[in-house]
Protein backbone atom coordinates (compact mmCIF):
# COMPACT_ATOMS: atom_id res chain seq x y z
CA UNK A 1 0.00 0.00 0.00
CA UNK A 2 1.21 3.55 -1.02
CA UNK A 3 1.52 6.46 0.83
CA UNK A 4 -1.76 7.89 -0.94
CA UNK A 5 -3.69 5.39 -0.19
CA UNK A 6 -2.81 5.09 3.37
CA UNK A 7 -3.66 9.29 3.36
CA UNK A 8 -7.17 8.35 1.65
CA UNK A 9 -7.86 5.62 4.26
CA UNK A 10 -7.38 7.76 6.99
CA UNK A 11 -8.73 10.96 5.70
CA UNK A 12 -12.22 8.70 5.27
CA UNK A 13 -11.91 7.32 8.70
CA UNK A 14 -11.29 10.83 9.77
CA UNK A 15 -14.34 12.11 8.15
CA UNK A 16 -16.32 9.44 9.07
CA UNK A 17 -15.06 10.04 13.06
CA UNK A 18 -16.15 13.52 12.05
CA UNK A 19 -19.39 12.79 11.41
CA UNK A 20 -20.27 10.62 14.41
CA UNK A 21 -19.13 13.52 16.44
CA UNK A 22 -21.25 15.85 15.13
CA UNK A 23 -24.13 13.70 14.81
CA UNK A 24 -23.87 12.30 18.19
CA UNK A 25 -23.12 16.34 19.54
CA UNK A 26 -26.46 17.07 17.88
CA UNK A 27 -28.53 14.58 19.38
CA UNK A 28 -26.68 14.98 23.07
CA UNK A 29 -27.25 19.01 22.63
CA UNK A 30 -31.24 18.55 21.71
CA UNK A 31 -31.91 16.04 24.53
CA UNK A 32 -30.12 18.08 26.96
CA UNK A 33 -31.89 21.12 25.71
CA UNK A 34 -35.39 19.60 25.97
CA UNK A 35 -34.51 18.27 29.17
CA UNK A 36 -33.41 22.19 30.72
CA UNK A 37 -36.77 23.39 29.18
CA UNK A 38 -39.35 21.00 31.03
CA UNK A 39 -36.78 21.09 34.24
CA UNK A 40 -37.11 24.94 34.40
CA UNK A 41 -40.19 26.26 32.01
CA UNK A 42 -43.34 28.19 34.05
CA UNK A 43 -45.74 27.61 31.54
CA UNK A 44 -49.10 25.14 31.32
CA UNK A 45 -48.47 21.45 30.35
CA UNK A 46 -50.18 21.95 27.48
CA UNK A 47 -47.89 24.74 26.59
CA UNK A 48 -44.75 22.93 27.39
CA UNK A 49 -45.15 19.44 25.62
CA UNK A 50 -46.44 21.88 22.38
CA UNK A 51 -43.05 23.20 22.70
CA UNK A 52 -41.13 20.50 23.54
CA UNK A 53 -43.12 18.72 20.36
CA UNK A 54 -42.37 21.84 18.11
CA UNK A 55 -38.43 21.34 19.43
CA UNK A 56 -38.12 17.44 18.80
CA UNK A 57 -39.55 18.37 15.11
CA UNK A 58 -36.52 21.41 14.48
CA UNK A 59 -33.82 18.94 16.29
CA UNK A 60 -35.33 16.02 13.51
CA UNK A 61 -35.15 18.37 10.88
CA UNK A 62 -31.35 19.22 11.60
CA UNK A 63 -30.31 15.84 12.46
CA UNK A 64 -31.96 14.97 8.90
CA UNK A 65 -30.16 17.30 7.04
CA UNK A 66 -26.71 16.74 9.04
CA UNK A 67 -27.06 12.95 7.93
CA UNK A 68 -27.77 14.09 4.36
CA UNK A 69 -24.75 16.52 4.14
CA UNK A 70 -22.37 13.40 5.70
CA UNK A 71 -24.02 10.81 3.39
CA UNK A 72 -23.66 13.54 0.50
CA UNK A 73 -19.74 13.96 1.31
CA UNK A 74 -18.98 9.73 2.03
CA UNK A 75 -20.22 9.50 -1.62
CA UNK A 76 -18.10 12.20 -3.15
CA UNK A 77 -15.25 10.70 -1.68
CA UNK A 78 -16.11 7.34 -2.40
CA UNK A 79 -16.60 9.15 -6.18
CA UNK A 80 -12.87 10.59 -5.43
CA UNK A 81 -11.64 7.51 -4.55
CA UNK A 82 -12.79 5.43 -7.16
CA UNK A 83 -11.63 7.86 -9.77
CA UNK A 84 -8.26 7.77 -8.16
CA UNK A 85 -7.93 3.60 -8.48
CA UNK A 86 -9.12 3.83 -11.78
CA UNK A 87 -6.09 6.14 -12.73
CA UNK A 88 -3.82 4.12 -10.99
CA UNK A 89 -5.06 0.74 -12.49
CA UNK A 90 -4.68 2.67 -16.13
CA UNK A 91 -0.74 3.97 -15.22
CA UNK A 92 -0.51 0.26 -13.86
CA UNK A 93 -1.49 -1.21 -17.08
CA UNK A 94 0.60 1.33 -19.42
CA UNK A 95 3.66 0.42 -17.43
CA UNK A 96 3.03 -3.59 -18.13
CA UNK A 97 2.76 -2.64 -21.76
CA UNK A 98 5.52 -0.94 -21.77
CA UNK A 99 7.58 -3.79 -19.99
CA UNK A 100 6.16 -6.22 -21.99
CA UNK A 101 7.27 -4.41 -25.19
CA UNK A 102 10.56 -3.69 -24.01
CA UNK A 103 11.56 -7.59 -22.96
CA UNK A 104 9.84 -8.28 -26.34
CA UNK A 105 12.40 -5.86 -27.85
CA UNK A 106 15.30 -7.75 -25.81
CA UNK A 107 14.18 -11.37 -26.87
CA UNK A 108 13.74 -10.59 -30.81
CA UNK A 109 17.50 -8.63 -30.40
CA UNK A 110 18.79 -11.95 -28.51
CA UNK A 111 17.20 -13.94 -31.24
CA UNK A 112 18.71 -12.15 -34.05
CA UNK A 113 22.23 -12.08 -32.53
CA UNK A 114 21.71 -15.88 -31.77
CA UNK A 115 20.58 -16.40 -35.55
CA UNK A 116 23.96 -14.37 -36.59
CA UNK A 117 26.07 -16.29 -34.44
CA UNK A 118 24.65 -19.42 -35.84
CA UNK A 119 25.16 -18.20 -39.28
CA UNK A 120 28.99 -17.14 -38.40
CA UNK A 121 29.94 -20.44 -37.43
Amino acid sequence: MNTKENTNEYEYTEEKSHAKSIFTGLVIGGLVGAGTVLLFAPQAGEKTRSELQHGALELRDRTSETVKDTITQAKSKANQIKADVQIKAGEIQHQGKDLLAKQLDRVAQAAVAGKKAIEES
